[in-house]
């Protein structure tokens, strides 16, 4: 008589496993931005679609220098926007979030000057045995992009040293883009001016693949946290960044 109930459990753990998995529209999620509304400043409608600031346009509350306590001093406000200072043109210190996110949609304007060189880095690990935020966490490559010129793995909009952009509206440079990033479990989900330019799956065999035969062939932890910070990268050269928004997905 005890085989039936068992029988009836195993159903429904099979059923569940088995059920797709509901996720929520990229698209969807990209409109419930208002982008006619002054920067760094959330809508009662965002509000209530559960949007937070991530920056307030003045100060720069909820960020830290990676793997350190404190703000860097080659990141300033200026006139609401978060910017660098550095003009070495090599790596230095990026800023990360002081929260830890698992999934989420992150909504970012960004600026670039002719060849700037940055990235949205997410799922970042912090550890002093980690010199560099992207060799844990995947990258929104940011960069100066001529309209003419040949998307590539390292070019702007790419998920770097993995996945090409499609082609998307240009902003000319010195001019406002914005960048839609939804980690939505393993989806990812980049909308690059209101064009979703990568789509993937992380952990198949595609992207394992991908992860062991090229750029990451010799970062052994790049992309095996599914939850860390989110990072904005300092290659030593100018770029800007506002309207900073995220929510949080179940």
């Amino acid at each position: 008589m005890k085989i039936i109930p068992a029988i009836l459990l195993l159903t429904a753990i099979l059923v569940v496993s088995f059920a797709p998995v509901k996720r929520t529209d990229p698209l969807t999620l990209y409109s419930q931005i208002d982008r006619t509304s002054a920067p760094n400043v959330l809508t009662k409608a965002e509000k209530d679609k559960g949007w937070n600031l991530l920056f307030d346009g003045k100060t720069t509350s909820g960020w830290h220098g990676y793997n350190l306590k404190s703000f860097p001093d080659c990141w300033t406000v200026e006139d609401g926007i978060l910017t660098t200072i550095t003009k070495t043109g090599k790596e230095s210190q990026d800023i990360t979030t002081d929260k830890i996110y698992r999934s989420f949609a992150l909504s970012i304007d960004f600026k670039v000057a002719k060849a700037s060189n940055s990235g949205i880095i997410y799922n970042v690990k912090e550890d002093p045995k980690y010199k560099y935020s992207y060799e844990t966490g995947p990258e929104v490559q940011i960069m100066d992009l001529k309209p003419d010129q040949k998307a590539g793995l390292q070019s702007l909009g790419a998920n770097y040293g993995m996945y090409v952009a499609k082609p998307f509206p240009v902003k000319q440079t010195g001019e406002w883009n914005n960048l839609m990033l939804i980690v939505d479990g393993d989806r990812i989900t980049q909308i690059m001016n209101g064009a979703i330019v990568v789509e993937f799956d992380r952990n198949t065999p595609e992207w394992k693949k991908l992860k062991d035969t090229g750029k990451w062939k010799d970062y052994p932890d790049y992309g095996k946290y599914t939850e860390g910070k989110i990072d904005l990268q300092n290659h030593g050269t100018p770029i800007w960044f506002r309207n900073i928004k995220l929510k949080e997905l179940k």
